[in-house]
């Protein structure tokens, strides 16, 4: 390998590492978002993905429901499998009796009629059973995919905001498409298949030693032969399928991230470094596709060629037989049927492999993410607050996202109901970090964190956060009216209130100027709203929460100055009569708060009023005066 090529897979490698990681080995991230180590989901080439075992138990489980479909479905299977054997084996009587009598009699013409019909009877009951078992099979799928959809949903929702710091969208988007998909196909139509192949290998090779022995022997000769070939072509495409599976979870996630920020790469002319990127992980994918689909693929040849060889020499052997040994025409013609349907259930069999593979390294997938720890259950004597005052205090706390890493360190800090609290400090000195406590997306180490007096871990999560509204620097808003996602901060507030609480926001006067008012249509995250309307919208969400503790990261960062005066206006007569926690890089947006925090390192440093805190002529003063900046 030459170096360019060296660093061209540890460039795949990298990039593999941020976007196409499973859940179970996901690295751990900091306050700052970094990530630290990773695994990717391989298995051994040549072998069943590890653990498949449990993994087709689960997929099983899904089906439970269905079982009477399910027996319908292979009880059809069993039906045309019936005829179509039966359907064969009667052209030995027909070509015997009716065709080519041995004796040398002329054919019969009439019976051979009523021959061919009894044998369209056969053949339509054949193909009817089969029609019922496709729709039984695919309605028992399309079942157990809305179960496990459903089940993978609901689990995302109560796992841990550290999942989401730790996982790329695309990837997890990808577990419900991609991965779903190799499920669902191999539960409408694999299963049947390796069930009517077996059921047809049976059948025919009974029907083959009643016909003749001989060749029955001649056929099976090359069948090791047949499996070694495809379990060795099998061995080398489940490894590629799981390779796939993987590339192109991390080929998701990177357009994923790419289309989202391409503002931010267009800014930073990135355009030529994201198109390499992207080139790189394109090729690894095309790389493993061409793989994965080429032994796929190889398959049926390889099988059709053998099978044909197979076919080639029993028919050489029996006609043989026929001259020297008195076999009917009628049973070689038969024979020769079954030899070809002998092989076609094997072929079957053998491709199906690849299908099998591919949907247990997906299910493995999906797996993985309904594995993950949920958010720790409620303790046992948890209690809903109740109209609860926004009395915050932390208590010696210390907190690190990593046992080996502090990342707070004794902060003290009280806030009495209707205070205004603002954190100033460095990235990374821990500002979000103490409201991510707050809501307990993390729970602390060691020391206390109450409101009103009772200890929040000792609080229902849900009845903790209904009581906390946050507006956040990174905006986010969803497909639906402007209305509905105000009121996505209360759903039972009225028409009234919403209009009142963007009225507070100061969003109503450019809501009223959009095409339907409060009923504009808003999609792909309010695209169609400018930075600072987006971020009006949120506050106006919160406004709405009647939330006595309100949290602001970073809330008017994205907003001009003017408009930031007019949020600030109405943030005021939002914040009489709630406890408040504002972090700002902007010092003119915390001057009239009741306590400033000066962080630096996890620790607080300085803490007084905007003028108390200036006479110190610390941190603050040299933040304020311009004498330094913040990192």
């Amino acid at each position: 390998m030459s170096g360019q090529d060296e660093r061209e897979q540890h460039t795949i490698e990298s990039l593999k590492l941020r976007y196409g990681r499973t859940p179970a080995s996901a690295p751990k991230r900091g306050p700052m978002g970094g990530r630290h180590g990773a695994a990717r989901m391989a298995s051994p080439g040549g072998r069943m993905p590890r653990g498949s075992r449990q993994t087709i138990v689960r997929l099983m489980h899904y089906l439970n429901e269905d079982k009477p479909r399910m027996i319908l479905a292979f009880f059809c299977v069993i039906v045309n499998t019936a005829a179509t054997l039966a359907g064969s084996y009667m052209l030995r009587p027909i070509i015997n009796t009716f065709i080519a009598p041995p004796d040398g009699r002329p054919g019969n013409p009439e019976g051979l009629f009523e021959a061919l019909t009894a044998l369209a009877v056969i053949f339509v009951a054949g193909v009817i059973a089969n029609y019922a078992q496709a729709r039984i099979m695919l309605t028992v799928a399309q079942n157990a995919l809305q179960k496990i959809r459903n089940d993978l949903f609901g689990k995302m929702q109560k796992l841990p905001v550290r999942f989401y710091d730790t996982n790329s969208s695309g990837d997890l988007m990808s577990r419900f498409t991609n991965d779903v998909d190799t499920i669902g196909q191999m539960l409408s139509s694999t299963l049947v298949q390796l069930f009517s192949g077996a059921l047809s290998i049976v059948g025919t090779l009974a029907l083959m030693l009643y016909t003749n022995v001989i060749l029955t022997l001649v056929t099976v000769i090359l069948i090791p032969l047949m499996m070694k070939a495809g379990g060795a072509v099998a061995g080398r495409s489940q490894k590629y399928f799981t390779a796939q599976q993987t590339s192109l979870g991390a080929v998701n996630g990177y357009i994923e991230e790419t289309v989202t920020g391409q503002k931010v790469v267009k800014v930073f002319c990135h355009e030529d470094t994201a198109k390499e990127e992207f080139r790189i992980l394109n090729r690894d994918l095309r790389n493993n596709q061409i793989r994965a689909q080429f032994f796929g693929g190889i398959m049926g040849p390889v099988m059709g060629s053998l099978s044909q060889i197979n076919y080639s020499l029993t028919a050489c052997i029996g006609g043989l037989l026929c001259v020297l040994r008195g076999f009917d025409v009628g049973g070689l013609t038969v024979f020769l049927n079954f030899s070809r349907q002998f092989s076609r259930p094997i072929n079957e069999i053998s491709m199906q492999v690849s299908n099998v593979f591919s949907a247990l390294a997906g299910a493995q997938r999906v797996f993985a993410v309904m594995d993950q720890e949920p958010e720790p259950a409620d303790h046992e004597d948890a209690v809903v607050p109740d109209s609860m005052k926004g009395h915050v205090v932390l208590d010696h706390v210390y907190f690190g996202y990593e046992p080996d890493k502090v990342i707070l360190k004794d902060i003290n800090l009280y806030a009495r109901p209707g205070q205004k609290i603002a954190f100033v400090g460095s990235t990374g000195a821990g500002k979000t970090t103490i409201t991510n406590l707050l809501n307990r997306f993390y729970d602390i180490r060691s020391g206390a964190i109450t409101i009103d007096g009772v200890d929040i871990r000792h609080m229902k999560r849900d009845g903790l956060r209904r009581n906390i509204a946050m507006v956040l620097q990174d905006t986010h808003l969803f497909t639906g009216t402007v209305m509905e996602n105000i009121r996505y901060g209360r759903l039972d507030a009225t028409d009234e209130e919403v209009i009142q609480a963007a009225r507070t926001a100061f969003a109503h006067s450019f809501i009223m100027r959009l095409p339907q008012g409060y009923h504009t249509m808003l999609e792909g995250d309010g695209a169609n709203l400018s930075q600072g309307q987006r971020q009006l919208l949120n506050i106006a969400r919160a406004a709405i929460s009647k939330a006595p503790v309100l949290i602001l990261d970073e809330a008017t960062s994205s907003v001009d100055t003017r408009t930031e005066k007019h949020i600030e206006r109405g943030m005021d007569r939002l914040m009489a009569d709630r406890t408040t926690f504002v972090i700002a890089h902007r010092l003119s947006t915390v001057r009239g708060a009741d306590a400033i925090m000066v962080l630096e390192q996890g620790e607080i440093i300085e803490r007084g009023s905007h003028d108390e805190l200036l006479a110190m002529r610390g941190r603050y003063y040299e933040l304020y005066t311009g004498m330094k900046e913040l990192d």
